[in-house]
């Protein structure tokens, strides 16, 4: 293999890593936006919770004593 022929493969190589370098970089900040999303999503699964527990305990109150829960299948009662 000729001189010029290394240098070659070492200058392609070293392209090759630097756009690695700059793939990786983008996957860094890609996974720290999903973490960042992943714990505002949590919050809000949280509060979606909170809203349906209320909602349950508000239907129950509403329904007359005695009914049927087939006609609320919904309904945790």
């Amino acid at each position: 293999m000729e001189s010029h022929d290394v240098e070659t493969i070492m200058r392609h190589l070293a392209a090759a890593i630097a756009q690695q370098e700059t793939i990786n970089a983008d996957l860094r900040t890609c996974l720290q936006e999903q973490r960042e999303f992943n714990r505002q999503q949590v919050a809000i699964n949280a509060d979606v919770q909170t809203t349906l527990a209320r909602m349950e305990t508000l239907l129950a109150r509403m329904l007359p004593p005695g009914e049927s829960r087939k006609h609320y299948p919904f309904s945790k009662l």
